[in-house]
């Protein structure tokens, strides 16, 4: 695969593993680590006496993100494999679901990413994965969008809706949120300094490091920011961005939140508006791998400021809002899931951050340590339980990922 300049990107990435730069420090397991649990388990927390954790599905290949029908099935992507999984009666089906397109995988975050299902039609299931593609005369796989109707345990009517413009590394996450207007927000990341597309999110031709908006056939909402302007993409809704892995709406305001990964510390939390730009790589909080600082800066008047922070680095992936009643001290909380704690292995878990009646931080609990497990993704069910999706690269195997429900203890 070449990039735009001709360099071969996969000659680059190995050479950065091979010579023990910053893949080589992504990569690194110093911790041993055990596999997701087999049967249920109890904690303590802080407000709440005691929890238990239940695996619903074990054997899962690096899962990414799950969405909940209305029929009780839980869908999970595969990332790695590019699968669609279906959970049915506390089950994972051993067939995966088919009809799913061909998905690049097997390097870093390429693969079948998230999935979101249509506010008024379960059905219609929308996907985010890494597309084969050929730009400017060169082969490689970009970020795609995808719709089709599930009916039985197929996907059909299956087509593209947006395809990003570029090549990626086989860096670039991307997540999915439907907004209560029936738009659609996607993340596009990739936008990293140590690969050579730090600059990408700051330009406005580009749609890598932004968050987009969308309607629901992959058109352009006339209201977005940038429609008509010379020079920007119209399906961006913010810029400046490095890699987005967590979307949800705040159950009072309303406000889009986005988590936000930086190298090493400096990952955030943001409040996305219409237009804003968050800075990335010119204002950051961040080391990167290597050591240096990203910026001589963390923060200008220009940029949109993060409402949350994290120093060392989690790393963190989904992103939700309780609202349930079976924990009724964790309502309007926000849970964020880890992969890691200051680029150690072994060190993922779920946070609960705890705000006060003005929005601002009070405190914050590490829920799920004793697991050591990569929490990829994290969602409230319909149940008003927990649901936790994690992805440990243990030296187990690769099959080693898990959905874990959290229940309260009465």
């Amino acid at each position: 695969m070449m990039d735009r300049n001709g360099t071969c990107a996969l000659a680059l990435m190995c050479g950065l593993a091979l010579s023990g730069g910053p893949l080589a420090a992504q990569s690194a397991y110093s911790v041993s680590v055990p596999p997701p649990p087999d049967r249920p388990v109890m904690f303590q927390t802080a407000e709440i006496p005691q929890i238990r954790v239940v695996p619903v599905a074990l054997g899962l290949v690096h899962p990414w993100a799950m969405a909940f029908r209305g029929n009780g099935d839980i869908l999970v992507t595969e990332r790695e494999l590019g699968q669609l999984r279906v959970i049915r009666g506390g089950h994972l089906l051993d067939r995966p679901i088919s009809g799913v397109p061909e998905v690049y995988a097997g390097r870093l975050r390429a693969g079948l990413m998230d999935i979101a299902l249509h506010p008024d039609d379960d059905a219609l299931v929308f996907l985010t994965y890494s597309k084969p593609v050929e730009w400017e005369g060169l082969e490689g796989f970009s970020v795609a969008l995808a719709r089709g109707r599930l009916v039985g345990d197929a996907l059909t009517d299956v087509r593209d809706l947006f395809v990003a413009d570029g090549l990626d590394l086989g860096i670039a996450a991307s997540r999915l949120l439907f907004a209560p207007d029936g738009t659609l927000f996607m993340s596009v990341g990739g936008s990293y300094v140590f690969a050579g597309t730090g600059e990408l999110a700051q330009d406005p031709n580009s749609h890598f490091g932004k968050m987009l908006r969308l309607n629901a056939d992959g058109t352009v909402p006339a209201d977005n920011p940038f429609v008509g302007r010379p020079g920007y993409r119209p399906e961006i809704y913010s810029l400046g961005h490095r890699n987005q892995l967590g979307l949800a709406f705040h159950p009072v305001t309303g406000d889009l939140w986005a988590t936000e990964n930086g190298p090493q510390g400096g990952d955030e939390a943001n409040i996305i508006l219409a237009g804003a730009n968050y800075g990335w790589p010119l204002a950051s909080y961040s080391r990167n791998y290597a050591g240096p600082w990203v910026s001589n800066t963390p923060w200008l008047d220009s940029f949109e400021s993060a409402q949350v922070l994290w120093w060392p680095s989690i790393a963190p992936a989904g992103l939700a809002y309780y609202t349930g009643d079976r924990f009724p001290q964790w309502q309007g909380n926000m849970f964020v899931g880890s992969v890691m704690v200051g680029r150690i292995g072994g060190t993922g878990h779920l946070e609960r951050i705890v705000f006060n009646q003005n929005g601002d931080e009070v405190r914050r609990e590490s829920l799920l340590t004793e697991l050591r497990q990569r929490v990829r993704d994290v969602r409230q069910g319909p149940d008003g339980l927990i649901y936790v999706l994690t992805e440990e690269r243990a030296r187990l195997g690769a099959d080693n990922g898990s959905l874990l429900r959290i229940e309260p203890v009465d």
